[in-house]
């Protein structure tokens, strides 16, 4: 599954089902310039680069 990273926060959020771009569930990134965000693997980012999950997004995340 594919999430919405906030490079500048590091912070993934889940990429909303059926929506282009990089819109999220919680929408947090809605605000946020499209260059400083990119689609990535879930599982990938959380293990490979310090990313944290969004709280509102992930029931084990955390923050916003």
């Amino acid at each position: 599954m594919n999430g919405v990273l906030n490079e500048t926060t590091n912070k993934i959020h889940r990429h909303e089902s059926g929506r282009s771009d990089f819109q999220t569930t919680c929408g947090a990134t809605a605000h946020v310039a499209h260059d400083h965000l990119r689609l990535i693997s879930i599982e990938r980012a959380v293990t490979e680069a310090d990313v944290t999950k969004c709280g509102r997004c992930f029931a084990d995340g955390s923050g916003y």
